[in-house]
């Protein structure tokens, strides 16, 4: 039977007076993958930075292994296991590789462990390992993208906040940084909450699924139902229903965002 991991109950998350978390309530148990689905502006990454506590959230509660973490600091929080990899990657440029992937284990004292760590993201990202004295700023978007996320493992995180990992790559790109993810889950245990504009990567991807609209939670499902839902194939998977002789039939068309 699977734990809670991640509680999140009744958040509200404001920038200025503007209210963009109204009341959002979510779970992510140990060793999941949880998706986060929303147009742009619907306020996915504010969730995701209230989590880490880069925000504080004015109302609601939230926990970590059962341990309140609302209003820690960010660092406080990166301790206790959970670390961010934000939309745009934003490594290092003026460091190595390698400087880059120490950064992320800056917090711990375990120099074995973290040597194990480092030849472990260098498993999962074999272009890693050629590049190690090459600077970030240097790397492909590709490139920074697998970067940024070992960065991130090398803090060792049970839980893993992941911010649109596939934007602005080619979809081969797309299709190895989502494996990848899919490996470090199986295999380091690391549970996942990610937030992702490709929405059947993503729901092919994750167990559980939220759809956020202006803020809110409007729906919430295993991915498979999601997947399966006529609003979702409509206005996230870009298929739309049609009606001919009586039957109905789904097409594809431009993707929403």
């Amino acid at each position: 039977m699977k734990v809670s991991l991640l509680q999140v109950r009744n958040i509200e998350t404001y920038y200025g007076p503007i209210m963009a978390i109204k009341g959002v309530s979510l779970d992510v148990e140990e060793g999941d993958i949880v998706t986060i689905l929303g147009a742009n502006g619907s306020g996915k990454t504010t969730i995701l930075k209230t989590i880490s506590g880069v925000m504080d959230p004015e109302k609601g509660t939230i926990e970590f292994m059962g341990q309140r973490i609302d209003r820690k600091e960010p660092d406080k929080i990166v301790r206790l296991g959970i670390t961010q990899v934000p939309e745009g990657r934003e490594v290092f440029h003026d460091l190595t590789v390698k400087e880059n992937l120490m950064m992320g284990s800056f917090l711990r004292k375990d120099r074995e462990g973290i040597q194990k760590d480092l030849q472990a993201v260098y498993g999962y990202f074999p272009v890693l390992k050629s590049r190690t004295s090459q600077m970030g700023g240097n790397l492909s978007g590709g490139e920074q993208q697998m970067l940024a996320i070992a960065r991130a493992l090398m803090a060792r995180p049970k839980l893993q906040l992941l911010d649109e990992p596939s934007l602005g790559l080619a979809p081969f790109l797309v299709k190895e940084i989502f494996e990848i993810i899919r490996r470090i889950n199986q295999e380091q245990k690391t549970a996942i909450l990610l937030v992702e504009q490709n929405a059947l990567m993503a729901l092919s991807l994750a167990r559980v699924g939220y759809v956020l609209e202006l803020g809110r939670i409007v729906m919430e499902d295993t991915c498979r139902e999601l997947m399966e839902n006529e609003d979702v194939k409509e206005f996230y998977l870009g298929i739309k229903e049609e009606s001919i002789r009586g039957t109905k039939r789904w097409k594809r068309k431009k993707k929403w965002r």
